[in-house]
């Protein structure tokens, strides 16, 4: 049975036009890695669990925000590479990538070292133009973007 995700796209309406917010995931694995490698906040959804309070939860956890539920949009689900089934709703919000305050995981480092080190799951978080952004997020994710910004201009 593939692992199932839920999580938040965040979006704002500016003066530079539509934007998303999305994370970068942290620890030694990731640090190097840019392009494709951002996502919405996400994590696991608990078995029995309602997928917008697991998203919600989630993002909380991941960026120490916590979202009221306005302007909801679910979106349609995405497999990604690995066969994690993700959920997506887009919010309309904002919030300053500078602040977060990520939860962390642990794992040895260096590999075969024994010694297990602290990592922040998110080490940082940005607002994107949907070009940029549609670049910097994990490829399975995009249709995320291109849904959201369909919605919107259809409204």
């Amino acid at each position: 049975m593939p692992r199932i995700s839920a999580g938040i796209l965040l979006y704002r309406k500016g003066g530079k036009g539509l934007e998303v917010f999305l994370v970068h995931p942290g620890g030694p694995l990731w640090a190097k890695k840019d392009e494709g490698a951002w996502s919405i906040p996400k994590g696991i959804v608990e078995e029995g669990e309602d997928l917008f309070k697991a998203a919600l939860r989630e993002f909380e956890e991941e960026t120490g925000f916590r979202l009221k539920g306005r302007n909801v949009i679910p979106l349609k689900p995405v497999k990604q590479k690995g066969g994690k089934i993700v959920h997506a709703f887009a919010m309309e919000g904002d919030c300053d990538p500078g602040e977060i305050r990520s939860n962390t995981f642990q794992m040895e480092w260096p590999p075969r070292s024994g010694k297990v080190q602290n990592f922040p799951e998110i080490d940082r978080a940005a607002w994107f133009g949907l070009d940029e952004a549609k670049r910097k997020i994990n490829p399975a994710q995009v249709g995320f973007i291109e849904e959201l910004e369909g919605i919107l201009e259809s409204e």
